[in-house]
């Protein structure tokens, strides 16, 4: 087995210290999470277990919304990276979602 082999990490966690710990939750990080939620709900990440995709738009939907209602209770309060990673992901999961609605 390799070094990189003997570093890697399950999966949703980071090597810190030797350790394989959650990551650090920033804003940034929290939004990350919401959006893998929306990605999983319109059926484009397989589930963790299973492998399987589910698709529920409702859900989906949900999620989007949860991450604008973050965007407007916010504003003045992100720094610029902040600001564009939220606009950047709003923007391509609303794409998805029409997409998947058909």
């Amino acid at each position: 087995m390799d070094d990189k082999e003997c570093n890697k990490c399950p999966e949703g966690k980071v090597l810190r210290d030797g350790k394989c710990v959650m990551p650090e939750v920033t804003f940034s990080t929290f939004v990350v999470s919401l959006s893998t939620a929306a990605l999983y709900h319109l059926g484009e990440l397989p589930a963790p277990d299973s492998g399987e995709t589910v698709k529920d738009l409702t859900l989906a939907r949900h999620t989007i919304d949860t991450l604008k209602m973050l965007q407007e209770k916010t504003v003045g309060n992100l720094d610029e990276e902040e600001k564009g990673l939220l606009e950047n992901i709003l923007y391509d999961l609303r794409l998805r979602y029409v997409k998947a609605k058909g």
